[in-house]
C-alpha cells in the first residue's frame, strides 16, 4: 500500500493544492492528514473542503482551538482561530456545507492505529499538544517514555519540522537520508513536515510517501507570494504569519 501522510495545512491552499497534485502525480492508494487543517492561514473554509475528501484525518490542537476556546495559544495564534471560527460560522449561502465541516472537525479522531503504524497529531503520548523536536534527541528520559507506547511505527507533525527519530536516540533530518529512509525492524518515530507552513528553513510544502518498505518525504513549490498576500489583507491575521512562510520559519 502507497500513502500519501500530509499535516499542518494551517488554511494554505496553495500549498494543499499543490500537494495534493503532487500526491496524485504519485499514483497513491490514500491520503492521510495529520491535523491542524486551519489556523494561521487565509482559507480555512476551502481547506475543510478538500480535506474531508481524503481518506483519514487526525484532530490537530488548532482544529480543536476553532471547536472550543483555544489553550496555550501564542497571541497571535490565538487572533488566527478566533477569525477563523468567524469564517466557519459565517453565512456564505451554503448551510448544509457549513454543517458539514463543523460536523467533520467535531468527529476527527486524536488517534489511528492501523497493524504497525500509528498516527497523531504531535506524540502518541500527548495525541493533540505534545510537541517532539529535534533537539529532544538530549532529553533521553522524555524520547524513553513516547517510545514505549509506540507499538513499531508512529507518525506525527505538529512542530513543522520534519525528520526521524531512531529508538536509539538519534535523529535524522530529510537531507541527512536522501529523503528516504528504510522502515526498520525497531521502533520508529517521524515527523512528516508541514504542507502549509514548514519550519526547516525549507518554504516549499512537505509532506511523505509511506510504503510496506520505505518512507519519502517530498518537498513541493507553491505560489508563497500569493498565500502571503491573502494573509496580509487580512486585519485579524498577524503579519508575521505571512512573513515566515517566505523563509520556512
Amino acid at each position: 500500500m502507497k500513502r500519501a501522510i500530509i499535516s499542518d495545512i494551517h488554511a494554505n491552499l496553495e500549498a494543499l493544492e499543490a500537494v495534493l497534485d503532487d500526491i496524485a502525480a504519485q499514483g497513491m492508494d490514500d491520503v492521510y492528514c495529520l491535523g491542524d487543517i486551519v489556523g494561521y492561514g487565509p482559507n480555512p473554509r476551502e481547506c475543510i473542503d478538500r480535506v474531508m475528501g481524503l481518506g483519514l484525518s487526525i484532530l490537530g490542537n488548532h482544529d480543536q482551538g476553532a471547536l472550543y476556546d483555544p489553550e496555550g495559544f501564542s497571541s497571535g495564534a490565538e487572533r488566527a482561530i478566533f477569525w477563523t471560527r468567524d469564517q466557519l460560522e459565517m453565512d456564505c449561502g451554503d448551510p448544509a456545507q457549513q454543517a458539514k465541516r463543523w460536523e467533520f472537525l467535531s468527529e476527527l479522531p486524536r488517534t489511528h492505529r492501523e497493524g504497525p503504524f500509528t498516527f497523531v497529531h504531535g506524540s502518541v503520548r500527548n495525541p493533540l499538544s505534545e510537541y517532539v523536536f529535534p533537539e529532544d534527541v538530549h532529553n533521553f528520559r522524555k524520547l524513553e517514555r513516547i517510545f514505549a507506547l509506540i507499538d513499531r511505527y508512529a507518525f506525527q507533525g505538529h512542530t513543522h519540522v520534519p525528520g526521524i527519530f531512531t529508538e536509539d536516540g538519534r535523529f535524522f533530518s530529510p537531507d541527512e537520508v536522501a529523503s528516504r529512509y528504510p522502515l526498520p525492524g525497531n521502533k520508529m518515530m517521524v515527523n512528516v513536515g508541514s504542507v502549509g507552513q514548514p519550519r526547516d528553513g525549507d518554504p516549499r510544502a512537505c509532506y511523505v510517501v509511506l510504503t510496506d518498505a520505505q518512507l519519502e518525504f517530498r518537498r513541493v513549490p507553491y505560489p508563497v507570494e500569493k498565500t502571503m498576500t491573502k494573509i496580509h489583507a487580512v486585519p485579524e491575521l498577524d503579519p508575521f504569519l505571512a512573513d515566515r512562510l517566505q523563509e520556512g520559519r
